[in-house]
């Protein structure tokens, strides 16, 4: 199997554009088309795609006895942190700027009983006292909760090597009753959970992304035409089910098609979502999911302001087209000032502890 699987490293930059337009369509017209009121759901795609890559990264090696905990989490610390750190002080910055200039900020930013239970990643756990700083970074406290438990996950996945169809049949069956079971005990659809019960809704998810590895190392795309056709396939049946409003359960149970289509790309040879700019923008989406309500705080507030809108108004099309193009570039910014370098820096840091992580493929 290819180490680098480039097409799902693509696909991570459509899914954080999902969310984000998901977050900021209300600027412009007040309510949400069909497939964009679904854009929260790209956060699952991201968990789906989590547990599959790293079940490519990390399982053979767990199989064969060779894990080492402290190598992957000090791996998955250098990827994640910095940039969640680097977004704090912003939207400091962010709230000082705007307290100077006598702007009441709209959005709950400055919580300090909330800060250390965001610097240790765990405000997604229901361990901080309140919604504070910058609220996407809940779903990275979700990944550090995956991230700890992986070694279970681990388990199970090795356990199930040989029976892949039946692992994925069995993560299929209990799709739907466990989205239902939480929204009838909770009150609230699992896919709305962040700060309260975050770290349970990226469970299932993740899990399916084990399952799916497991299936897709088996052999199940055997060609580029059947890999094409079930990304296109894959692709109709998304917009489909979100547009006619289908449970999230039958909407995430389609991203299994899709991923394993987007890796079948990689293991037969295909050039589709190869190209450099596919590959980079992917590469940047986890800080362009960073810095979006960062960004939305700063220039939309400013925006607002020169064009002297009310905090419910509708935005002219040309600024709500700038403010996406703004985030875009703000977390391609932020993506080669902070996150790249700060995870080199953290990786060569760790040549002088006594494990040494493991390099991993850029889908990672």
């Amino acid at each position: 199997m290819p180490a680098n699987l480039k097409p799902l490293t693509a696909i991570r930059f459509w899914a954080a554009l999902w969310v984000v337009l998901y977050d900021f369509w209300p600027d412009l017209t007040g309510g949400h088309p069909p497939v964009i009121a679904r854009g929260n759901l790209g956060v699952e795609l991201f968990f789906v795609l989590s547990g599959f890559i790293l079940s490519h990264v990390y399982l053979r090696g767990f199989e064969a006895g060779r894990f080492k905990y402290g190598s992957f989490l000090w791996a998955r610390i250098a990827r994640i942190w910095p940039l969640h750190v680097a977004t704090l002080l912003g939207i400091g910055a962010l709230a000082a700027v705007a307290t100077l200039m006598g702007v009441q900020m709209t959005h709950p930013v400055i919580a300090w009983d909330a800060l250390p239970a965001n610097l240790l990643l765990v405000h997604a756990w229901d361990l901080a006292p309140r919604v504070g700083w910058n609220h996407p970074s809940w779903s990275i406290s979700a990944e550090w909760f995956a991230y700890l438990a992986f070694p279970v996950f681990a388990f199970i996945s090795a356990k199930l090597a040989k029976r892949p169809r039946v692992a994925l049949a069995g993560v299929l069956i209990l799709l739907v009753p466990v989205y239902g079971l939480f929204e009838a005990t909770q009150g609230f659809p699992l896919t709305s959970a962040t700060t309260h019960l975050g770290f349970v809704r990226i469970l299932p998810p993740f899990a399916y992304g084990c399952v799916l590895h497991l299936v897709w190392r088996s052999g199940v795309v055997r060609s580029r035409r059947e890999a094409k056709l079930g990304l296109l396939t894959a692709f109709a049946l998304i917009v489909a089910l979100a547009g006619l409003g289908a449970p999230d359960a039958a909407v995430v149970a389609a991203f299994g098609l899709l991923i394993l289509s987007l890796a079948g790309l990689s293991s037969t040879g295909s050039a589709w979502l190869t190209d450099g700019v596919s590959v980079y923008l992917g590469e940047a989406s986890f800080a362009l999911y960073m810095v979006a309500i960062p960004w939305r705080l700063g220039f939309g507030g400013l925006m607002e302001r020169l064009l002297n809108l009310p905090d419910d108004a509708h935005w002219p099309l040309f600024a709500w087209l700038a403010l996406i193009a703004g985030a875009i570039a703000t977390g391609m910014l932020a993506h080669n000032l902070v996150e790249r370098p700060a995870r080199i820096l953290l990786r060569k840091l760790a040549e002088l502890r006594p494990f040494r992580p493991r390099e991993e493929p850029r889908a990672a």
